[in-house]
């Protein structure tokens, strides 16, 4: 599977009305996802930024932490997906 790109996110935003450069962008929802994943669901950053396809800093670099966290990501993203159903159930 290829990631959409932000562009492509944009251009769906537009058809649906919305202004990208004054109301919401696609970066911005990297950016609450981050957020809620971190402040809502306690996830641990380091998961999150791995899952965001972020370098992680490490003072020893990738030569020794070659962590992917795929288990912890598959987790997180499950519960991602619960909150948005809350989310539209109204119960969150």
């Amino acid at each position: 599977h290829k990631a959409m790109s932000e562009a492509a996110i944009n251009a769906a935003l537009r058809r649906m009305g919305y202004d990208t450069k004054t109301e919401i962008t696609g970066h911005g929802f990297r950016a609450m996802a981050r957020t809620i994943l971190h402040e809502e669901l306690q996830i641990q950053p380091e998961v999150i930024e791995h899952q965001l396809a972020h370098s992680v800093p490490d003072a020893l670099g990738t030569a020794y932490n070659r962590t992917k966290f795929l288990k912890q990501r598959q987790a997180m993203m499950q519960q991602w997906a619960d909150y948005l159903d809350k989310l539209k159930a109204g119960e969150a």
